[in-house]
């Protein structure tokens, strides 16, 4: 058991001065992030930086590791949101995207039904009056052609609108397993373009999930405030490019059938009137980034899919020298003069941008559009003071428990007690270094868990020297009893270890914010705190004991 071969020694060395200089760098967390965040201006500025930039990337050597931990709500401050999605307003798009295809439907069968006219209802529900009663009927089995089956688990067999008979009327909604699917799925892309508009606007492991049937929880560490973060999501984002029928500075001005009346986002008091069916829309785009005009101001250039990349490419073919409208959010950012066929589906989009806004606008047009609009029931911003209180009240509590058990270890085993004190410091190194390369997110309740890992940490080198003493005790040489008292106790350290697991591993699957966040870091420690007490403890009593060779061990 003393002997350790030479490339088991290599390993476990190597191991643990690999965690240590991952680890390093989050003792330098304000420098480090510093240096980060210059490094990646300076590469999207295509490597010429700023005299402050250079003097911010020069804060930590370019040879060091410089992942960090991320830190969570509680500890580094941000903004925290609940937000209700409003899918009636998805129920409403749905039913009125019908009614083109309804009037189609029973205009085939016009002969029966008569003339077909829209008339007024409550939004989510169409309702169409035929001028020939006796003709309901087959009016009825038109309409029911249109509906298609429910895409979901729970809604196999059933049909995705109802069609009922009121007189001479048919009334068309959605089917109630139509309603729970399409509320599924709202609040899934409405989550899924939060969490693409959050990452892609640099933030750290943002908490984004659903709760209850129709409400987000949004939490994003580090940022400004909770005014800033809703500016960002709350923005719908839709982009279309429409053909321009002219301008004018009159707000009341009729823009005429088909055609819609836009304020324009640079020029104050003008409006554009543009025609209402677009020629292309966001939905074709496939990315949008960041970028400069030839005369060097911030702009945003786009590239579509090949479908809209033929239909813009033609559009621009047909139409030069006219003008051509860039609408984000019913208001014009820009209506350039088409100069020549633009060919290959991509273009850039020019304004009154700053670098912040053309970016904050790539992230959106990148993330696509909400689903649905969203109501903030809850805001609340963490002051980056209250996260630095926690950490330090973590840091008091970490350094207390690490003093106090480093103390009783020494004062109960001596030289044995300080082995297992470097494990124990090697230990923490490594659970930094795994939460580093894995990305996890560090939370108060994770500190907690830091803090009863080095009692785990320790306990497992305990079993290991009582058992050593016990056997010192028989009169057996000191090798031989610390052979056996690492043999004895190996099945005890492992079934205590893989019963905790057990239980982190349940907090991890069946918990749910900062719970899971506690079982993280706990599973992650007691990995850690068995390789430090079965190799790296052993290691050092091994090389100790074949550069001493003593006679007797002093426990």
């Amino acid at each position: 058991m003393l002997h350790i071969p030479l490339w088991k020694r290599v390993i476990i060395i190597g191991l643990c001065a690999l965690g240590v200089m991952i680890a390093v760098p989050n003792l330098f967390y304000s420098s480090v992030e510093t240096h980060n965040d210059a490094v990646l201006a300076v590469e999207a500025r295509g490597g010429a930086g700023t005299p402050e930039q250079a003097a911010a990337v020069a804060m930590w050597p370019n040879w060091m590791p410089s992942g960090l931990v991320n830190l969570g709500l509680d500890l580094r401050g941000g903004a925290h949101l609940l937000a209700e999605v409003q899918v009636g307003d998805v129920y409403e798009a749905r039913i009125d995207a019908m009614w083109p295809l309804v009037r189609d439907a029973l205009r085939d069968v016009r002969d029966e039904v008569g003339n077909v006219r829209r008339q007024p209802s409550v939004p989510g529900v169409l309702r169409v009056a035929i001028s020939k009663p006796e003709g309901i009927q087959q009016a009825l089995t038109a309409v029911n052609a249109l509906a298609t089956p429910v895409v979901s688990l729970t809604g196999v067999g059933q049909n995705d609108i109802e069609v009922t008979v009121d007189g001479a009327e048919i009334i068309v909604q959605l089917s109630e397993a139509e309603r729970v699917a399409t509320d599924n799925r709202t609040i899934q892309q409405s989550l899924e373009i939060i969490r693409r508009r959050v990452d892609a606007a640099g933030t750290r492991e943002p908490t984004i999930q659903r709760q209850g049937e129709d409400r987000i929880l949004i939490q994003v560490p580090g940022i400004g405030s909770a005014s800033e973060l809703k500016a960002l999501i709350g923005t719908t984002a839709k982009l279309t490019f429409n053909p321009v029928v002219g301008r004018t500075a009159d707000a009341g001005a009729n823009p005429g059938p088909r055609n819609l009346l836009l304020p324009s986002m640079d020029e104050e008091g003008q409006f554009y009137i543009v025609e209402q069916t677009p020629v292309v829309t966001g939905e074709d785009l496939t990315d949008a980034q960041p970028a400069f005009d030839q005369n060097n101001r911030p702009a945003v250039s786009f590239r579509f899919n090949p479908a809209g990349g033929r239909l813009f490419g033609d559009y621009t073919a047909n139409n030069i020298g006219s003008p051509f409208a860039i609408v984000l959010d019913n208001e014009v950012i820009s209506a350039p003069v088409i100069q020549s066929h633009i060919a290959g589906g991509s273009g850039i989009i020019t304004g009154s941008f700053s670098v912040e806004e053309s970016t904050n606008l790539a992230v959106l047009l990148r993330a696509g559009a909400l689903p649905a609009e969203m109501t903030f029931l809850e805001e609340r911003t963490v002051g980056p003071e209250l996260g630095q209180d926690s950490i330090d009240a973590g840091k008091v509590a970490a350094v207390i428990a690490i003093v106090i058990v480093g103390i009783y270890m020494v004062a109960s085993y001596g030289l044995f007690g300080v082995f297992a004190n470097t494990a124990l410091a090697i230990n923490i190194a490594l659970i930094f270094a795994i939460l580093t390369m894995i990305g996890g997110t560090l939370t108060l309740p994770g500190i907690a868990g830091i803090v009863l890992t080095i009692g785990m940490a320790v306990d497992a080198n305990v079993l290991v020297f009582e058992r050593i003493r016990e056997e010192m005790k028989t009169a057996k040489g000191p090798a031989r009893a610390i052979e056996i008292g690492y043999e004895k106790a190996m099945s005890a350290i492992i079934d205590a270890n893989v019963t905790t697991f057990i239980t982190a591993a349940a907090l991890f699957f069946f918990g749910a914010g900062p719970v899971r966040g506690f079982a993280v870091v706990l599973g992650i420690g007691i990995i850690t705190s068995v390789f430090s007490a079965i190799f790296v403890t052993r290691l050092l009593i091994s090389v100790w004991f074949g550069w001493r060779r003593p006679k007797t061990l002093d426990l």
